[in-house]
């Protein structure tokens, strides 16, 4: 199942997870936070009204043409299966089977771009934990359709399709309550030459360059995998969801936090404000990213093992999809730093500056997987990703540095050189528990299991007491989104 698996889910829209992470807030939440600051609610409301109506009739006709076009898309991301359909090559059952996943999870875009809007909408409002939780439902359903839906289908990975389905469809349903309770749930409204909408896709459309920019990386790179050796995409999926996990836990969740503040010290002008907000966003960044980095790359194989090693996903896999998580884990802390800076732009209504770095990193991804795929096959790919991600932090620091909007304090660099010496303690401690993995294929799975839970709270212990024994304390970590 995992070179059925990847693609398909992978693909389930062609932007549907980039709405969620943040698309539509950056150029919703900094428009939505200027009405709410000016004290009307009926503006504010209308503004809702409108954003939901416009964007509803928009998303509306895409999925219809998604579902519709579904074959369209799958050969896109993955050409080689569509080469092979055409030939009737061994991989056209995959495509067949892929454009028939795509066209049930496409609606999937329907429901997260209300999701994104309701959440925008609610953090704008100080209401974080609501948006904050709603992406477990995702994860939630996909595992009960695996283990309750699944079994029953002659073609399991339909059902896990139909997880994804389900997952955007109580999203959706689970924030309505709140909405209420906010008093924001409105009745949505055709709006596409009111003001604050104009604002908003203004806003947008560099936004959704920006998102094109990252798809047309994906797009490249599942179209070179797709002609290397059989199994390519699944372990760069595989490690690409461990990447995913601390990524959208940590940096996309602070990223979430600090827009509407970043926005609200905007409006008022506050700029010292502002910088101190950007300040603890880069601290709690690099204070969970560095360990969580660091953590991936040490244990690569063991999480691997845990998490995947069962059915088709051989000790074999495990080895190989660890090698592109090494690579893809180098560049965790740039992916979580570009959340964070990020925002500086977007809360000051700047969305065409991050938009032309993307495109700087966008080339860059090109010519370092012309390079490193010629050397390293997948791995190469992973290893483009991870540099291209390190051009784009740089771009964007740099860029908040020359409009004088943030630098880094000397009291942030001491910072960030004590949390590299409790990373490095902590990398130490692990290996030097970390048994061989010939043993790890020797344990049971409770036995695996109990070991990979320990060594994570032993280099957790390690890191914490490391930092504490530095003087690191809790008032430097202090909120600055107030």
């Amino acid at each position: 199942m995992p070179m059925f698996f990847s693609s398909p889910i992978k693909s389930r829209t062609f932007f549907a997870v980039y709405l969620q992470k943040g698309l539509f807030s950056q150029a919703f939440v900094p428009v939505l936070t200027e009405y709410h600051a000016a004290g009307d609610m009926n503006k504010t409301r209308d503004l809702i009204a409108k954003a939901a109506g416009t964007l509803g009739v928009i998303v509306s006709i895409v999925t219809l043409l998604g579902v519709l076009g579904s074959g369209v898309v799958t050969a896109l991301f993955g050409f080689g299966w569509f080469l092979d359909w055409m030939n009737g090559g061994p991989s056209a059952e995959k495509f067949e089977l892929a454009s028939f996943m795509l066209k049930i999870t496409f609606p999937y875009l329907w429901f997260i771009t209300f999701v994104a809007l309701s959440g925008a909408i609610l953090n704008t409002f100080g209401k974080f934990a609501v948006s904050s939780f709603t992406p477990v439902f995702l994860n939630v359903m996909i595992i009960f359709s695996a283990w309750f839906i699944a079994p029953q289908l002659s073609q399991p990975e339909l059902g896990l399709a139909i997880g994804v389905f389900l997952g955007g469809l109580v999203q959706f349903l689970f924030q309505m309550p709140f909405l209420i309770k906010a008093g924001v749930l409105v009745k949505p409204k055709w709006g596409w030459r009111d003001p604050g909408v104009v604002k908003i896709r203004t806003l947008m459309i560099p936004a959704l360059f920006g998102v094109s920019v990252s798809q047309i990386n994906l797009l490249f790179d599942t179209f070179i995998a797709s002609f290397l050796e059989t199994g390519s995409i699944s372990w760069l999926y595989y490690s690409d969801r461990l990447l995913e996990f601390p990524l959208g836990l940590f940096g996309i969740a602070i990223a979430t936090v600090i827009l509407p503040a970043l926005s609200r010290k905007h409006v008022d002008a506050q700029s010292q404000g502002f910088a101190n907000t950007m300040d603890w966003g880069v601290k709690i960044v690099t204070l969970l990213g560095i360990p969580a980095m660091l953590g991936l790359m040490v244990l690569a194989k063991p999480m691997l093992m845990v998490l995947f090693m069962r059915g088709e996903f051989s000790p074999q896999d495990v080895h190989y999809a660890s090698l592109s998580l090494l690579a893809y884990a180098s560049g965790l802390l740039n992916f979580m730093l570009i959340k964070v800076l990020a925002p500086g732009y977007y809360s000051r209504q700047d969305t065409k500056t991050p938009v032309k770095y993307g495109i700087i990193a966008m080339v860059s991804n090109m010519v370092f997987n012309a390079i490193f795929a010629w050397f390293y096959g997948y791995v190469g790919l992973a290893m483009a990703t991870a540099l291209s991600a390190l051009v784009n932090m740089v771009l964007l620091y740099r860029g908040l540095h020359i409009q004088n909007v943030y630098r880094l304090t000397r009291s942030t660099l001491l910072f960030i050189v004590r949390l590299v010496i409790a990373g490095g303690a902590m990398v130490t401690a692990i290996l030097w528990q970390l048994e061989e993995m010939s043993v790890w294929l020797t344990w049971s799975f409770m036995e695996r299991v109990f070991t990979l839970t320990m060594l994570i709270g032993f280099g957790a212990v390690v890191y914490l007491v490391s930092l504490l024994v530095m003087g690191i304390r809790l008032k430097d970590l202090k909120a600055a989104t107030e």
